[in-house]
């Protein structure tokens, strides 16, 4: 008995393991400062997530930015024009272009309050953004739908407002309030109304092109110029 209990004194007291990351803040707090893929889990440890994380400096109190990229168009090497399970579960990779997935964005938008910034550039240089107060994805069973706050800042200007409120529309399911499936009309699928003032998951296409079926910021180039990038990311911010 006396054995036992010297063993047991001895043993080492096990540490209570770090939570599990569900955005790109939590990788900052836990000592990773550098921009690059990571590993997030919303829906606990059986279900990683890879994400991009933007930790660039903000230019005023030089503190680290710490974004969440949830949608990335740059090049065109991705195919965005898909069904719903897509959107719903994600592709493309972090490394490069990439939707992180409805379902992810939601149980992330569920366990904390975000902002939502969307950074673009045409293709003569020209680089602008625009940012909102709070960002929110609601469950499947209310058709993903878009909780969008105010227009806080930003030159491309406001033209995602029109879809705040709006259920996610692809080819295969309508959830928009036009009278045919946006998604098929802008060659891309988006929390859609009748149809849009953005149009993120358009076709990839350079500078010019047909009306309404290109990666499209209304405000910035309106409906007839595809983007060079369009990045849209998210970041925690006080309750």
């Amino acid at each position: 008995m006396m054995l036992r209990v010297v063993l047991a004194v001895l043993l080492p007291v096990a540490a209570h393991p770090s939570p599990l990351p569900i955005d790109c803040s939590d990788i900052y707090t836990a000592g990773s400062g550098m921009d690059g893929v990571y590993t997030i889990y919303p829906a606990g440890h059986t279900s990683p997530v890879q994400v991009y994380c933007d930790m660039s400096k903000d230019s005023l109190d030089n503190s680290a930015e710490k974004w969440t990229i949830i949608q990335r168009r740059q090049d065109g090497t991705v195919n965005f024009y898909r069904k719903w399970d897509h959107y719903k579960s994600g592709f493309g990779s972090a490394a490069g272009e990439y939707w992180l997935g409805l379902e992810t964005m939601h149980l992330m938008t569920q366990a904390k309050n975000y902002e939502l910034r969307v950074d673009m550039e045409d293709f003569e240089g020209q680089n602008v953004f625009a940012q909102y107060s709070s960002f929110a994805v609601g469950p499947e069973s209310e058709g993903y739908t878009l909780n969008l706050g105010s227009f806080t800042k930003g030159a491309a200007g406001d033209s995602l407002k029109i879809h705040n409120g709006q259920k996610f529309t692809t080819t295969d399911k309508d959830q928009d309030t036009h009278g045919q499936n946006c998604a098929r009309l802008a060659y891309g699928a988006f929390w859609f109304a009748a149809c849009f003032g953005v149009n993120p998951n358009g076709i990839y296409a350079w500078g010019p092109s047909p009306r309404l079926a290109g990666v499209l910021w209304n405000s910035f180039r309106g409906l007839e110029y595809s983007l060079k990038t369009m990045i849209m990311k998210i970041r925690p911010v006080a309750a």
